[in-house]
């Protein structure tokens, strides 16, 4: 079998080993596009790379190669959740009519590459990728080079398949059972002493840790009610309600994230909660109930659902993010509903989220970032709480 590699088809293929096994691209699969391969990271500032082999042999044909091109990326922005998403479009088989000099496409960048040499022309790739020339280096031609670089891009993607693979795999939610197996021990415990399960005694539950506001603590915060609380619940139905809400969505965060990062989001996401409803909710009150854990548990799944929005972007914008806002908007309707509670618990999940990093996206500086902005946010809440 004999394989013979034209110059267009070498520098193709050199590029596509350089950007998915060195720059952590990935393909991106979209039908009706012929001629061109597009590859996507979303970390990346050129979050979308295409490499076009087809012929465009004047500037009417490229300018309306862009606009197909600006078509396609409004789908993928909206499947992403990218407002801005900067492009690099490669074309590898240009006519002597195009002219790509002083050609602005708003966030496309546009390239001409006939060799390696050809990179040398474009400082905005090479400060992008600084070791893209190292593809001149790279040995072999005709079936040899197809051989070596098609394996080398197949090892990069299965290795990829994996790690979404151990991301993805089932675990055993043993966090999430022992947090709904504290609720309903205190449920029992608060009910026993109510003798009422459809509303509990607050004399009770203010007994057991329930979260109240500091005038009623004489000005002393009792750190301990900022945990307790969470796991308790004022009457049968709040507590149904809340457990089967952490019993569908906290075994998939604590499969993703792992038992020790999970624990830290759900009981930091529910004090966080509590913490703003010090801050803000003046009047007497009585507040328990895991609602503004599990608040922070959707947060952290928009965080999470961000990263790996390849996978997740259907689901986030049909299920997760609507169910978001619903509860948001019933929390405001329902004078009874600490809503505080419910924000505080979504942006610390966010925020707890960032902190502990999500597996194999999360750099250090993402972790560092979100380990300061969430000691900023519960600092300033203290703060307004003791002020």
């Amino acid at each position: 079998m004999n394989i013979t590699l034209n110059k267009n088809d070498e520098i193709i293929m050199k590029l596509l080993h350089y950007f998915i096994t060195e720059a952590n691209y990935n393909p991106v699969v979209l039908h009706g596009a012929k001629d061109e391969i597009w590859l996507e990271n979303s970390d990346a500032d050129y979050k979308i790379i295409r490499i076009v082999s087809g012929y465009i042999h004047n500037d009417e044909q490229l300018d309306f190669d862009i606009f197909r091109t600006k078509q396609i990326l409004k789908r993928i922005k909206n499947k992403m959740f990218s407002i801005k998403m900067q492009t690099l479009s490669i074309f590898v088989n240009l006519g002597e009519n195009v002219n790509l000099e002083n050609k602005d496409y708003d966030n496309i960048k546009c390239a001409e590459i006939n060799d390696v040499e050809d990179l040398k022309k474009y400082s905005f790739i090479i400060n992008e990728f600084p070791n893209i020339l190292e593809i001149e280096n790279t040995t072999g031609e005709g079936l040899e080079l197809f051989i070596k670089l098609t394996d080398e891009i197949n090892q990069k993607n299965m290795e990829e398949t994996k790690k979404a693979e151990k991301v993805f795999s089932k675990k055993k939610p043993i966090m999430t059972y022992i947090f709904m197996a504290i609720s309903l021990v205190l449920f029992v415990l608060t009910f026993l002493e109510s003798g009422n399960f459809i509303e509990l005694d607050p004399n009770v539950l203010y007994k057991f840790g329930a979260l109240v506001n500091l005038n009623s603590m004489n000005n002393n915060l009792e750190l301990y009610r900022l945990v307790t609380s969470i796991f308790l619940h004022g009457g049968i139905l709040h507590l149904l309600c809340n457990m089967y809400s952490l019993y569908v969505i906290g075994p998939q965060l604590e499969s993703f994230f792992g038992k020790v990062k999970y624990s830290v989001i759900f009981i930091g996401s529910g004090i966080i909660g509590n913490l703003l409803t010090l801050a803000f909710l003046q009047d007497t009150y009585i507040s328990v109930g895991a609602s503004g854990a599990i608040f922070g548990l959707l947060g952290s799944l928009v965080y999470f659902g961000y990263h790996y929005r390849v996978y997740l972007s259907g689901v986030m914008k049909s299920q997760i993010i609507p169910l978001i806002l619903l509860n948001l908007m019933i929390g405001f309707m329902i004078t009874s509903i600490n809503n505080l509670a419910h924000i505080g618990g979504l942006v610390g999940g966010v925020l707890l989220s960032m902190a502990v990093g999500v597996k194999y996206k999360s750099t250090k500086s993402d972790i560092i970032n979100g380990i300061i902005m969430t000691l900023i946010f519960v600092g300033a809440l203290i703060y307004m709480i003791l002020r």
